[in-house]
Order: C-alpha cells, then sequence, then structure tokens
C-alpha cells in the first residue's frame, strides 16, 4: 500500500501566491489543528491566507477570490479541504 502523498503546506501555498500575485502582504496559517476530528479534516488541510495585493485593485472579491484559487490550482487537488481567504487591494486593509 502506497502511503498518502504529503498535504500542501503554509510555506508552499506562501511561495506559490508570492510568485503569482506579488502581494505586497501575505499571511497564510494552518488551521488544520482547529478542525481536528471535523468530517472534512480527514480530506485535506484547513488554511487561512490574508493577502493584500495590486492585481486586486478594481476586482470584485469573487474575482479576487478565483485569482487565488487559480493560482492554487495544483496544491487544491493535493490535500487542500478548506481555504479562508481575505483579499484586499492596497489601501483596502
Amino acid at each position: 500500500m502506497n502511503p498518502a502523498p504529503p498535504r500542501p503546506t503554509a510555506s508552499q501555498i506562501d511561495a506559490v501566491l508570492r510568485a503569482a500575485l506579488a502581494p505586497s502582504l501575505l499571511e497564510v496559517r494552518d488551521d488544520s489543528a482547529a478542525h481536528a476530528g471535523h468530517a472534512g479534516a480527514a480530506e485535506g488541510s484547513h488554511f487561512s491566507v490574508r493577502i493584500v495585493s495590486e492585481r486586486f485593485v478594481g476586482v470584485a472579491r469573487v474575482g479576487r477570490h478565483r485569482l487565488v484559487y487559480d493560482a492554487l490550482r495544483d496544491l487544491m487537488t493535493q490535500g487542500i479541504h478548506a481555504l479562508a481567504l481575505d483579499t484586499r487591494a492596497p489601501g483596502e486593509h
């Protein structure tokens, strides 16, 4: 039996978002421990992301979230179960 592949880490998410969205502020927190025992915990990790980027100027919240999810597409399929997003343009934080 093959062991399960490692789940994405906060540092991997950080690196991908920095490369894709050039944020002026980025905080990625692994919240998985707070969800232990939750039905979805077995399906993957839980993360919170706070990101400020010029790429979000003039983009509605749904579009901002789409940009983040597009950047993380490969990692999403590797074991991210939940992603709480706080996306802002400069001057909004």
